[in-house]
């Protein structure tokens, strides 16, 4: 809550509206579903470079995440690299695309 008004706020921890009513609070945050995890996301390295991800993990703990080229992360015996991202979630991972 926010005074009289609602922030929702998403798995990964970040605001997903600014002050609103419950119901549209509830709604954005069902609009979203839990789907939204399993799509790629994009990482901004501490290099500055950009690599697709998908998230591994996820918890208050902290948010895991494994490079991923295009499935090859998924090959066995590739070598793949994996970060560890505070929670709630960083400005340096972002969905590939917008919802």
């Amino acid at each position: 809550m926010a005074g009289e008004q609602f922030v929702a706020v998403d798995i990964l921890g970040r605001e997903v509206t600014g002050e609103v009513d419950w119901l549209e609070a509830e709604e954005t945050l069902d609009a979203m579903g839990l789907s939204f995890l399993a799509e790629p996301w994009l990482f901004q390295r501490a290099d500055g470079t950009t690599v697709r991800v998908r998230i591994t993990e996820l918890s208050p703990s902290g948010i895991r995440v494994r490079e991923d080229d295009f499935g090859a992360a998924a090959a066995v015996g590739a070598d793949v690299q994996d970060h560890s991202l505070p929670f709630p979630a960083p400005d340096t991972l972002r969905q590939v695309t917008a919802h």
